[in-house]
Parts: C-alpha cells; structure tokens; sequence
C-alpha cells in the first residue's frame, strides 16, 4: 500500500514537472528542446526592426525557430558547422552582436539630456537666428557676361528670363534664380555680403564674384528668421548628439589600443 502511495506521489510530481518544461520550451525537435527564448529575441529583433510583435503572432514565431532548429539539425547532420567558411561566419556574427551590445551600452550609460538638447538647440539659435532672405540669382562664369546681364536689366528685361536662360546654376536657373528663404550663412561669404546689404526689391550694382563665378543677386523679401520649435526638433537632435557622442567614444577606443 505505501508503495503504490510513493509511485503516485511520483507520477504526480511527474506530471506536474512537464508543463513546466514546455513552458520553457518553444518544441521539442528530434528529442532536442528549443528554448521559448528564442522566439522572444526573435520578436525583439522584429521590434527592433520597426516590426512589432502582435500576440497573434506567436504561432509564426513559433514555426520559424522550429523550422530553423530543423534545418541547423541537417546542416550539423551534414558536418557544416565545422567547416572554416562557417567558423570565419560565426566569428564575424559574433562580434557583430557583442559590439551592438558594446554601443547600447554605451548608449544607455551616456544618455542625452534635456538640457543637453536645449545646449544644442541655443546653438543652432545663435547661428540661424536673425533675418532670413528670399533672394534670386544668375550665375555666369565671366565678368563681362555679368556686366552685359546688368545692362540688360536696366533696359527692362525681366530678371526671371535672364536667369533661364543664362545662369549656370542648374537648382536655381530654372527656377528663375529662386534660392527660396535662407540664412545669410547658408552662402559663401562673398555672396552673403553682398545679398544683406540689399534692400527689398533691389539687384546688386555690380556683378558679385565667388568660387563659383559671377553672381547677379536680387533680394525679394527680408523677414525675421522662422525656426522650428525645439520640441519639434528633440527627436533630430538627440540622435546628432547620440552618434557625435559615440563617434568620440569610438576614436578614444581606437586611440587606446596598441595596434602593430
């Protein structure tokens, strides 16, 4: 009687033992478990790719590391894994991950700040701010060709037409010249120079030269700079600061380290 009682208890226990181990396992292939964490790396590695893992998924997640348990089983089976094409593979696919690793690490001890963004964002206030400039231009290579340009405008030929036609910048030519608003610094210096010190409505008096040529330029509007909010810009921002930071991180590893 107290036999038949302990293999009860022990058949009991035993059942009790084997949910527990599938739960641990996604499947068990050919006698050999798949752990049910494979299928959670999996759905990480599809998040992470911008592919969130719905619950109704679980079933495909299941069937890919059970197909794939399958398949490394007959590439085992047919002595792939120790061939030097597969170790030098694996070698690369290992460091692969443990420097991912390394950088998100990196990332996480090193995480950019509010007021860190704010910093960055005053910055591109100070070099951005001010007055902005709806400005057209002709581009010619020769000072002649410009000089003759002018005159043609004091005749009265309109300056979009000339542009068409003669410049040679092709974004802007085109366009009649359009440069569209812009900061001062978004142009060369000379051109700059020249553009601010023009009214709205008024041509340069004489032709503007650069690295580019010769530059015929007219100021449409003047208007205080518009600039985004720097909320709207954090996202931006954060990851500038992320990949300078780890850029930085990167050089100093590489300053270290004792090549030969």
């Amino acid at each position: 009687m107290k036999k038949q009682l302990l293999q009860a208890v022990a058949a009991a226990a035993l059942l009790g033992a084997i949910p527990a181990a599938f739960a641990q396992n996604a499947a068990i292939v050919n006698g050999k478990p798949v752990p049910k964490a494979r299928m959670d790396v999996l759905a990480q590695q599809l998040a992470a790719a911008g592919r969130p893992v719905t619950p109704e998924m679980q079933g495909q997640l299941r069937e890919e590391v059970v197909a794939r348990e399958i398949f490394m089983q007959e590439a085992q089976k047919q002595g792939l894994d120790g061939t030097d094409d597969y170790k030098n593979q694996l070698e690369l696919a290992r460091q692969a991950i443990l420097i991912r690793q390394l950088f998100e690490n990196y990332r996480k001890a090193n995480a950019v700040s509010d007021a860190d963004v704010q910093a960055e964002y005053d910055k591109f206030v100070a070099a951005n701010g001010g007055k902005e400039y709806k400005a057209r231009h002709i581009l010619v290579e020769k000072e002649e060709q410009a000089q003759k340009i002018l005159a043609d405008l004091k005749k009265g030929q309109k300056f979009e037409d000339i542009a068409k036609k003669q410049s040679k910048d092709p974004g802007s030519g085109a366009n009649g010249g359009d440069l569209d608003w812009a900061a001062p610094a978004s142009f060369v210096p000379e051109f700059s120079e020249a553009m601010i010190k023009l009214k709205k409505g008024e041509t340069t008096s004489a032709p503007v030269k650069s690295q580019f040529g010769y530059h015929i330029i007219r100021v449409d509007d003047i208007r205080q700079a518009q600039l985004p909010k720097v909320e709207e810009v954090k996202p931006q921002i954060v990851q500038q600061l992320q990949q300078q930071r780890l850029q930085k991180y990167q050089e100093e590893l590489r300053a270290k380290a004792k090549v030969e």
